[in-house]
């Protein structure tokens, strides 16, 4: 986004370019004026659209330009960022881990491509794991209007609170199902917050390994999860996937309306949809859909998260399904409920470079399972520490059949486990 000293300067520069080619004092008044009311209209649109994020920056660029002399050329070009982050975790579910305090590991090292060349915009993450590397997203998008914009890709699956439906480390229970952050191949058209809503639409054709039939080594591996096959008879939980399947033909939309209360009270109320198809490399083998309600509140300093939905992959005589992601193979049940309640406390600070921590707790629960499995619980409390370039989460997890805290999605157990984390992050 241009900042007003950048569209100062520019509009300085212009106005010298003027000048020195200039020879009638009252021509060279009534342009002055001209452009210093483009300044403070530049100024004035800066400001209504601050929070309006990619949309704001894409029309500040455009108006530069047309501020600026007709010989003036847009600058393109790709931003480089990325980030290393390590992790540490002491659990009660391994005997190992307990007998030596825990145990500290490298997390990933991921790479961050972004902007633009041309009016063609470019978002892109790879993620480098000791055990998969991982593309998260990479898409190129177009700013069709001032609020519509399309991308296409691999990209974000519009569902549930935006952008993520939580604020810890282990995000919510849907992420476990493919409910939250998950990215597929596709496109999607984006209205963004305008008047009071925001409206996503996309059609993704597969997941983003190209489906039941991608050409990878492991459908594992992979950073959100989606359906790789079903499971039958005595398949295991953690088994390779005996009958291949694969999400394609997938519309998603999600419709958000935003209340203003006051100044510094706001709720986003919202619904999301979707329904695929699933395929087992020959031909249609079933179909899948999912639906939530969501709302997303901000007072002053505090953050209110709910969210309920529901899920259902639809296979003859079939009650639990295999996902795989993290070089990992997992199940959940062909069909539950899930509900979210997350509350967090955002708290500035001058403390040394420590600006900022934010308070949290965030619960979830996977329930009415179609499998007959136990409840699925995870509830994390932790805070998080912003200072410079590094980001930290520190996180204590209570949790029941759920993946990467002692189970998984489709476990049969009573027992609560833990696990204490801390990620540690340096961002660039």
């Amino acid at each position: 986004m241009f900042s007003l000293r950048s569209i100062s300067l520019i509009a300085a520069v212009g106005l010298c370019h003027f000048s020195a080619h200039a020879t009638e004092t009252d021509d060279i008044k009534q342009q002055l004026a001209a452009l210093k009311a483009q300044i403070a209209a530049l100024e004035q649109r800066l400001a209504e659209q601050e929070a309006a994020g990619e949309k704001a920056a894409a029309l500040l660029a455009q108006q530069q330009v047309e501020a600026t002399d007709d010989s003036t050329e847009k600058t393109d070009g790709i931003k480089l960022g990325g980030a290393i982050r390590t992790n540490y975790s002491h659990t009660s579910y391994s005997d190992g881990n307990k007998n030596r305090g825990g145990d500290f590991a490298f997390d990933i090292f991921r790479l961050n491509l972004n902007g633009s060349i041309g009016d063609v915009l470019l978002n892109a993450e790879i993620r480098f794991f000791d055990y998969m590397t991982a593309v998260k997203y990479a898409y190129v998008g177009y700013q069709l209007t001032e609020d519509w914009q399309v991308q296409a890709g691999i990209t974000q699956v519009p569902f549930g609170n935006w952008p993520y439906n939580s604020h810890n480390y282990f995000f919510s229970t849907n992420y476990y199902l493919g409910l939250e952050d998950d990215h597929d191949l596709g496109i999607m058209f984006k209205r963004q917050l305008a008047d009071n809503w925001q409206l996503d639409l996309g059609f993704f054709k597969n997941d983003e390994l190209g489906g039941v039939e991608g050409y990878v080594s492991s459908r594992a591996d992979r950073y959100s999860y989606d359906i790789v096959g079903y499971r039958q008879g005595d398949d295991g939980i953690y088994d390779d996937p005996a009958q291949p399947l694969g999400e394609y033909n997938t519309f998603s939309g999600r419709f958000a309306y935003q209340l203003e209360h006051s100044s510094d009270f706001t709720t986003e109320l919202g619904v999301s949809a979707l329904a695929g198809g699933l395929h087992d490399g020959s031909s249609r083998a079933g179909s899948y859909n999912a639906w939530a309600l969501h709302l997303n509140s901000h007072y002053q300093r505090w953050n209110l998260q709910l969210q309920h939905g529901e899920y259902h992959y639809n296979i003859d005589d079939v009650e639990r399904m295999a996902v795989g992601a993290y070089a990992f193979y997992d199940s959940i049940a062909a069909k539950a409920k899930t509900s979210t309640v997350n509350l967090a406390y955002s708290l500035p600070i001058e403390w040394g470079p420590v600006t900022g921590l934010q308070f949290y707790n965030n619960y979830g629960l996977v329930y009415d399972k179609s499998d007959n499995s136990r409840d699925t619980m995870m509830n994390v409390t932790g805070f998080s520490v912003a200072a410079g370039g590094l980001f930290t989460y520190f996180d204590l997890v209570h949790a029941r059949n759920q993946p990467f805290v002692g189970g998984s999605a489709a476990g049969d157990s009573n027992e609560t486990e833990r696990r204490f984390n801390i990620n540690i992050g340096y961002y660039f």
